[in-house]
């Protein structure tokens, strides 16, 4: 299952969306921190399938995703790379900015 919120001001739309297992989850590798129980609330939004998280990437200003699913999708839709993606304890995690 994915967990999908959008956060629009003026002319920005950021769309956040996370593999729902993650959520709570605190992932460490060296210096890298992705703390999912603190920031539960950024991505804890609406239950999403993929159809609803493909449109709503294509109008999103900024891109933040987690987990496998997740990223999967963006690739899917050539939003981006495997270069791209940052992994922490094996989860991949990728933010996408558009100018």
């Amino acid at each position: 299952m994915l967990l999908m919120k959008i956060f629009k001001k003026k002319n920005e739309k950021i769309v956040a969306v996370c593999d729902a297992e993650l959520i709570g989850k605190v992932l460490r590798e060296g210096e890298l921190v992705l703390n999912l129980e603190k920031y539960a609330d950024f991505y804890n939004g609406e239950q999403a399938d993929e159809e609803s998280v493909e449109r709503e990437l294509l109008t999103a200003t900024s891109i933040n995703l987690v987990g496998d699913k997740a990223t999967g999708i963006a690739k899917r839709m050539k939003l981006v790379r495997d270069s791209d993606i940052k992994r922490i304890q094996k989860v991949p995690h990728v933010q996408v900015y558009r100018i």
